[in-house]
């Protein structure tokens, strides 16, 4: 289950990258897969550090979503939009 969650988001991100918001959203929904299948791993095994690798890991997405709503609001103030292709590396 969370490796066709995984999955979903990657191809999303592959596939449909034309603004940023929702390229952010599939990194999103792929790291709350990951937090699933870290938690899900950890109650199979009964490991003595259950709270800690999740944990951890939910509080790196929720740093990932803050620099990316923070990138998100700098490029649309900046650019105009949030459309990938109107971006460039080369433009200050």
């Amino acid at each position: 289950m969370t490796a066709s969650m995984f999955l979903l988001g990657l191809t999303g991100l592959t596939f449909h990258r034309t603004h940023l918001l929702s390229a952010l959203l599939c990194l999103e929904g792929m790291m709350l897969s990951l937090y699933m299948a870290l938690s899900l791993w950890s109650l199979q095994y009964n490991s003595a550090n259950f709270f800690a690798g999740p944990l951890l890991l939910l509080a790196f997405s929720a740093c990932e979503a803050s620099v990316g709503l923070a990138l998100l609001v700098a490029t649309s103030r900046t650019h105009g939009s949030d459309r990938l292709r109107s971006l460039s590396l080369l433009q200050c």
